[in-house]
């Protein structure tokens, strides 16, 4: 099969790896030369997503089987009539458009699913956001409906905050909509990640339960398995497959949740793998995330996902701007037990760009914070240099 990538990042590159294992034909695309998947895929293309006409262009020309969205910055209304032309979008022309829009996912969650969420409004304006956080109340926490990996993303602690978190979320906003989701604050315990695959002919299955942290909106360090009662994750698993299931097609999602005294609440859903699933990189699983997400667009029957030890990742960030950046620390990490590591081979850095990752594995019977006290400490051995 003739695979079209639409964004070249990290996790792309891991999809394109696991896609070459078992001979299929990957096309990478992106807004630069070089990106991490280009350096594993059998070609490229150099284009702007958001520009309908280039995306015409490159999907007529390779004329591939599948199109796999990576990213949000894309002109998904044209993925509808790539539909209509035979060519599988991934995991469907409905689930990419509606979750590359924080918008319409929500409002199919908390409105025609009826999944408990935070309270939230939107605003197109600094004028609209004021009155929206009046609605919900401060703190509350402001996001692009078009970003990702917390670009964009602030929280407003007193009302000075609010003009200053516009022109962040504009800042960070991707694409051509310039509009935000402002949320209530939730008061959880703790926030996981539900790897959901939904499959063709099968059922849907779900990963262990992965625990994250965050820092300015996006995540540090992610562990598997995540400490989940029973209750809560029944719960978790009903909500993700709901909205799945409303979204259609094959492939992998990645749902997050707030656990609350009060339960559950659904907060975001990526239609692909996902960044804090990194950590089945460990060998936490038999399968990892890019191994399932391929396996389940080309509609390879996953007969079970099963748990074989405990994981972490850690991320390697860069702390300033770079045109050829290098590394040192590497052999220290290589030296050490129950240990591995990525480096992604992005061309460039900035500050707290994700540059890699590390990983860090053990026994099930291991505590899931000895593993990943372990991997948050090795990922600083590590260092991005200019």
């Amino acid at each position: 099969m003739k695979i079209l990538l639409l964004g070249s990042g990290e996790l792309g590159k891991e999809f394109v790896i696991a896609a070459q294992r078992i001979g299929q034909t990957i096309i990478a695309v992106d807004s630069y030369e070089n990106a991490p998947a280009m350096q594993v895929a059998h070609g490229f293309e150099v284009i702007n997503m958001l520009d309908g006409e280039a995306l015409d262009r490159i999907v007529a020309k390779h004329q591939p089987d599948f199109i796999v969205p990576e990213i949000e910055a894309i002109r998904t209304e044209r993925f509808y009539d790539y539909e209509k032309q035979g060519i599988t979008v991934v995991p469907s022309a409905k689930a990419a458009n509606f979750t590359m829009n924080r918008k319409a996912i929500r409002d199919l969650a908390a409105k025609e699913l009826g999944l408990k969420t935070a309270k939230y409004q939107y605003a197109t304006s600094a004028e609209e956001l004021q009155k929206a956080v009046q609605e919900v109340g401060i703190p509350c926490v402001v996001k692009p409906l078009m970003s990702s990996s917390g670009k964009g993303q602030s929280t407003i602690k007193t009302e000075s905050d609010i003009e200053k978190a516009w022109q962040y979320a504009v800042a960070g906003s991707r694409g051509d909509v310039i509009a935000v989701i402002v949320e209530a604050f939730v008061d959880f315990n703790s926030e996981i990640t539900l790897l959901t695959i939904a499959q063709n002919n099968n059922p849907t299955l779900f990963c262990a339960p992965i625990g994250h942290r965050q820092e300015r909106g996006d995540y540090q360090e992610s562990w598997q398995p995540a400490k989940v009662s029973d209750k809560d994750l029944y719960e978790a698993q009903d909500m993700a497959e709901k909205i799945t299931e409303a979204l259609g097609g094959a492939g992998l999602f990645g749902v997050e949740f707030f656990l609350t005294n009060e339960g559950v609440y659904f907060s975001e859903l990526s239609p692909r793998p996902h960044d804090t699933g990194m950590v089945t990189l460990a060998g936490t699983q038999n399968f990892n995330e890019f191994e399932l997400h391929l396996r389940a667009i080309l509609s390879l029957p996953i007969f079970e996902i099963t748990l074989e030890k405990a994981g972490a990742s850690a991320v390697i960030l860069a702390s300033e701007d770079s045109s050829n950046p290098t590394f040192s620390g590497i052999e220290k990490v290589a030296a050490l037990p129950k240990t591995d590591f990525r480096i992604f081979g992005k061309p460039t850095s900035r500050p707290y760009r994700r540059m890699g990752v590390v990983l860090s594995h053990d026994a099930l019977s291991t505590p899931i914070e000895e593993v990943t006290e372990r991997a948050k400490a090795t990922s600083k051995l590590i260092t991005v240099n200019s």
